[in-house]
């Protein structure tokens, strides 16, 4: 990944974590305690799936994908990461 978007992402992530909790277009709930942050980037959507623990965020998975739809593969990727952190 070239530094240009991975400046545009943890940009993303430090206006999320700084201004949580915050909504659309920026953050959005998932379900069963997860959230991501959307990022649009040159060529594509990338997405950082999280959840708040202890008030803090916990990254879990990021990825960048083509289509607005989440990628099964990469939920269960961040469910199986929020799993192991109970």
């Amino acid at each position: 990944m070239d530094k240009e978007i991975q400046s545009i992402i943890g940009k993303d992530i430090c206006t999320g974590q700084e201004g949580w909790p915050l909504g659309m277009p920026l953050t959005r709930s998932i379900g069963n305690g997860l959230w991501e942050v959307r990022s649009s980037i040159p060529n594509g959507i990338a997405r950082v799936i999280f959840t708040v623990k202890n008030n803090e965020i916990v990254l879990l998975h990021g990825f960048i994908k083509k289509t607005q739809k989440l990628p099964l593969k990469e939920l269960e990727i961040a469910k199986n990461r929020y799993k192991s952190l109970e």
